[in-house]
């Protein structure tokens, strides 16, 4: 648990970010009410279009993992706790290095879990929802139809469609918010900045083609010690 009090003291640093959706965004609010929609949007209080920052995270987190694995750094499995740091239940890599140790803590934690944190230590970065800076009176309500499909038999129910409430398409809608890191290692900037990267879709429904975006990052700048940090990778 991380605490506002200590946050405060602490050396918080924030980075502005902004997803341009270049479809139609899908992001569902379950038991939401007002709308024909059987999975409407979600929404702010003031009725903003919003990307969720438990959505960002995840999804991040995610992505990050796989680019240290791909640079050969050890780095635990999330989210079951049994197998993340410092526990790591029958994972064998090379943990056992002077990199993932982190001062006041025991044990050892990789670098993703440096971050965004685990069960014994607290994350270090923290999201605002990606709030769109359209006016939602501007914003008509979009309805998309599905039906669902039997895989057994390879045909669609009967009695089963449903419909989807999206942003419109092709609109080019900006949701933005901040990224706060707060006493992070100095190789987090590189590895969130190429995390975001690769992602190119959010929401539901990227299959069938909606929430694809691209990002926008107006001040983030970063040195070339941190790529070089993670570039080093597994020295074994």
């Amino acid at each position: 648990m991380i605490y506002l009090d200590e946050l405060s003291n602490s050396k918080l640093t924030s980075y502005k970010i902004t997803a341009i959706i270049d479809s139609a965004l899908c992001v569902g609010a379950g038991g939401s009410s007002g709308s024909l929609a059987d999975k409407p949007i979600v929404r702010n209080s003031e009725g903003n279009l919003l990307i969720p920052a438990s959505q960002i995270k995840g999804r991040l987190r995610h992505e990050c993992e796989k680019i240290a694995r791909g640079l050969r750094w050890a780095v635990c499995y999330s989210p079951n706790p049994q197998t993340m740091c410092p526990q790591r239940a029958g994972l064998t890599e090379n943990f056992d290095r002077p990199e993932y140790q982190v001062p006041g803590y025991e044990g050892k934690h990789c670098l993703i879990c440096q971050i965004f944190g685990n069960p014994v230590l607290p994350s270090r970065i923290l999201f605002d929802d990606l709030i769109c800076t359209e006016d939602p009176e501007n914003l008509p309500e979009v309805l998309r139809p599905g039906v669902t499909i039997n895989r057994r038999r390879r045909v669609a129910e009967e009695q089963k469609l449903y419909l989807l409430e999206t942003s419109p398409a092709n609109a080019q809608l900006n949701f933005t918010g901040h990224i706060h890191l707060s006493d992070t290692p100095d190789y987090a900037g590189a590895l969130i900045l190429a995390g975001l990267r690769h992602i190119h879709a959010l929401g539901g429904s990227k299959s069938a083609g909606l929430g694809w975006l691209h990002w926008e990052f107006p001040d983030i700048t970063l040195s070339q010690a941190a790529w070089d940090f993670l570039a080093k990778g597994d020295e074994k």
